[in-house]
């Protein structure tokens, strides 16, 4: 990543639909993830829907054309618990193509479907007895033809190849493909579930948080991801702001972690607040496996799989809004889950915040650049680099402090959702409805 204030740079943009009265709740994009090679992208919305788009080999640079959209979950209703089941998206996950389809995993709260997404050619009957115009009046044909079948149109077809019901009691946070191709994890608020891809009946449970007694219950899994080169190991995260590493070849239950990964809290900074703050939105493997990135409300971390008792790095992201906790907690927006991810070199870091603002740091915390995710304002905001080292010291959290008006933030316009492409410094962020595609040149 250069130095330069204009290195990154607005490509495209979906789904616009002009103002922002027009927009429905089902609109709304839950979930962004390009695929193994960066030439598919999916996204899920609240209504269920899934949109792929595809690299439009026409254009110069990364850009994107519509590919297909289908119908993925409808709103279900549990008579058993007399609760509505939404059809919201919360993850999709592609799986590494070994054919001419794709296939993808994608899951509401409750239940998780495997799709395959192909060409499916049309074919209509081009030739027959009756072609040549009106039979013979005697009602004899004189020769007999066998019909015939041309190539009419060629439509994306997406079909659900496996349903994976009945596993999960609570709401499914996360999905991860295990680096076999085979399995695959589902965690919930208080289990993870392993899975073959090919067995939509079974399944294995491998960490159980739930207590006996639900009064005692003091934290929650949050996210959980497969690590990307062994296929023996995951990681889930915690409400408790703790990252637990687990070797799936130790026991059958995974309940004790081969490692894990918690900063101690300055009793002094402790306050009502804390354990909310501190909870673990997302968590993210590096490409290599050697590092960790998480998320919580105030900070983005970053973990050395060798180092468990502190982050290599502590980027803050909302510092100046830890006056603002109570306003937060009142609107709600302080249980905001902020995504995260790095980049395919794993050289950088990205994760969004308000105003439709989303930060790119290098991994070492020295440059932070704010790109804005609005029509209004595609420019990229050079905060600190590395050229001044100056501005990295307290000092440059105070100026950035000083540089936002709290007051003036739009709380409901956030980041949340972000993916960003495998072998290129291209980024697909998700605000609201639209779809914005960024590429590094």
């Amino acid at each position: 990543m250069a130095d330069s204030d204009s290195g990154w740079k607005f490509a495209q943009c979906f789904g616009d639909k002009g103002e922002v009265e027009d927009i429905t709740e089902a609109d709304i994009i839950s979930t962004v993830e390009f695929d193994h090679t960066g030439d598919y992208l999916a996204t899920g919305d609240k209504g269920g829907r899934v949109v792929l788009f595809e690299r439009n080999d026409g254009k110069k640079g990364c850009e994107y054309k519509f590919y297909t959209e289908f119908q993925s979950h409808e709103p279900e209703f549990d008579y058993l618990k007399s609760l509505e089941i939404e059809e919201k998206i919360n993850k999709i996950k592609w799986c590494k193509r070994q054919n001419a389809a794709h296939f993808l995993l994608s899951t509401n709260d409750k239940t998780i479907k495997l799709w395959k997404v192909f060409e499916k050619s049309l074919k209509v009957v081009a030739e027959n007895n009756l072609n040549d115009g009106a039979r013979p009046q005697n009602g004899r044909i004189q020769q007999l033809k066998l019909p015939k079948l041309t190539h009419h149109d060629t439509i994306i077809a997406a079909v659900p190849r496996k349903v994976y019901a009945n596993a999960h009691a609570y709401h499914i946070n996360s999905i991860s493909i295990n680096s076999d191709g085979e399995t695959y994890i589902s965690a919930d608020d208080l289990r993870i579930n392993l899975w073959n891809l090919n067995i939509s009946d079974q399944s294995f449970n491998i960490v159980d948080i739930k207590p006996v007694n639900m009064e005692e219950l003091t934290e929650v899994i949050t996210a959980a991801e497969f690590h990307p080169l062994h296929c023996n190991l995951f990681m889930y995260s915690s409400s408790k702001g703790t990252i637990k590493l687990s070797d799936m070849r130790a026991a059958a239950l995974c309940d004790q972690h081969a490692k894990l990964f918690e900063e101690q809290e300055d009793p002094a900074n402790k306050s009502f607040f804390s354990e909310i703050i501190s909870s673990i939105s997302d968590v993210k493997f590096s490409k290599d496996g050697k590092y960790i990135l998480s998320r919580d409300y105030l900070t983005l971390k970053i973990w050395d799989i060798t180092m468990e008792n502190r982050p290599l790095k502590t980027i803050n992201i909302h510092d100046h809004l830890r006056n603002k906790l109570c306003d937060l907690y009142e609107n709600d927006c302080i249980f905001d889950k902020f995504e995260c991810t790095f980049s395919g070199d794993g050289q950088n870091v990205l994760t969004g915040s308000y105003n439709n603002y989303f930060h790119i740091y290098d991994r070492e915390g020295l440059s932070d650049i704010a790109l804005q995710a609005d029509k209004s304002a595609f420019k990229a905001k050079r905060v600190g680099s590395a050229k001044n080292k100056s501005m990295l010291s307290r000092g440059k959290t105070n100026n950035r402090k000083e540089e936002i008006n709290v007051d003036a933030i739009d709380f409901n316009k956030k980041i949340l959702h972000a993916s960003w492409h495998p072998n290129e410094n291209s980024i697909a962020v998700a605000a609201t409805n639209n779809l914005f595609i960024f590429t590094y040149v």
